[in-house]
């Protein structure tokens, strides 16, 4: 990288806010910490970010969707070629023990109720053809999801409700700086009823010998690769400001707590953050608040303007009443209840499988009455 290149990523931080922009990748907005750019993440990377020059990459770029939506998200077919620029890229400004992570939702194959391979796709991709390491891969569930594609979930029933994110976590080397003590998570109450009555060690079925230091008390509980938080924001002050200054909104904003996570267990204070597919700059705002430096590049000018908002005076104040510091009761956080799939087992009666797998609509019974899927291939009954 050029002298003249360098120089303009140490003085990003330290540049003034900028207006519109043309096609050329320009600052748009500052902090203490971090700067947004305007313009393509690839230009920026290239010419802005210096190599081996940033400690964390989390981003969720735009899903490979069957579907088309607003913010430009990619032909599930045509994914790989198109992510394989910005994985060179994410590489080179990568330091040697650096991180990436990757929110990547996945798709289903048109007209099928079949999942396309896409995102493993990309994850074989990164790792066979440019060198990343797989270190882990984490699973959002997402309870507030909506039973979606309706057509194959509800309707024809013949499918689940698909409420996961897979979270690709990389890197250039198979040891990447992290520390699970950074998120660790309450102890269950079989745990603590467990840690107060004492535990035995012993050699279990399994074949896994439990030694007395099971016994020991952490504090804490070191977290599974199931991350489980809600996508639930509908009046938060960064909607209130966009709605209030006629901006739309961008519509596929992952939770503060998913970039967080991340945050937290790999990096210390001071590093550099990076997201090349900020939308709304949920990535900066939490670097922002941790101590850490960011970058957050996104191609679209009104989801920059909107992203503002979370650096003004409103989410700050949010922010401290929603993230305290320090360790909470586990009756004061947030948490999830996932049943055991065999509650309604012998419940009531079962329908009969379709011999079609479910490939022509049928009657369906709802209660006492009967409700009609019937499509124009359906036989009449």
């Amino acid at each position: 990288m050029s002298k003249k290149s360098t120089t303009a990523a140490a003085k990003a931080l330290g540049a003034k806010p900028s207006g519109l922009f043309g096609d050329e990748p320009r600052l748009f907005y500052r902090t203490e910490n971090g700067a947004m750019y305007l313009g393509d993440s690839l230009r920026v990377l290239t010419t802005e970010v210096p190599s081996a020059s940033v400690d964390l990459i989390v981003t969720s770029p735009p899903f490979g969707l069957v579907r088309k939506k607003d913010y430009g998200n990619v032909d599930a077919q045509d994914y790989t070629a198109w992510f394989k620029p910005f994985g060179h890229v994410f590489k080179r400004a990568l330091k040697p023990n650096g991180s990436l992570v990757i929110d990547i939702g996945g798709a289903w194959v048109p007209g099928q109720p079949t999942r396309s391979l896409y995102h493993f796709e990309l994850l074989i991709m990164l790792c066979r053809d440019l060198g990343f390491h797989l270190a882990q891969e984490f699973f959002w569930w997402n309870p507030a999801k909506l039973p979606t594609p309706a057509e194959w979930v509800t309707v024809r029933r013949i499918r689940v409700k698909d409420a996961v994110n897979y979270i690709w976590w990389l890197s250039p080397t198979a040891w990447p700086r992290a520390s699970n003590r950074r998120v660790q998570s309450p102890y269950s109450d079989s745990m603590r009823d467990l840690l107060k009555k004492g535990y035995r060690p012993k050699l279990r079925p399994s074949g896994h010998d439990i030694s007395e230091k099971f016994s020991s008390d952490n504090g804490a509980a070191i977290p599974p690769n199931l991350i489980a938080v809600a996508n639930t924001e509908s009046n938060s002050y960064y909607l209130r400001y966009c709605s209030q200054n006629g901006l739309a909104p961008h519509p596929a904003r992952f939770p503060a707590e998913i970039p967080e996570y991340f945050i937290r267990m790999l990096s210390d204070p001071g590093d550099l953050i990076l997201d090349p597919f900020a939308g709304s700059c949920v990535t900066g705002e939490v670097a922002e608040r941790l101590g850490r430096k960011w970058i957050c590049v996104d191609i679209v000018e009104e989801y920059l303007k909107g992203a503002i908002a979370r650096f003004s005076e409103g989410p700050a104040l949010t922010q401290l009443e929603l993230f305290e510091s320090g360790p909470k009761e586990p009756s004061n956080t947030t948490s999830y209840k996932i049943l055991h799939p065999a509650n309604l087992w012998n419940c009531g009666t079962q329908e009969r499988l379709p011999e079609d797998g479910g490939r022509r609509r049928s009657l369906v019974r709802e209660g006492a009455g009967v409700k009609r899927h019937r499509s124009r291939a359906s036989p009449r009954k």
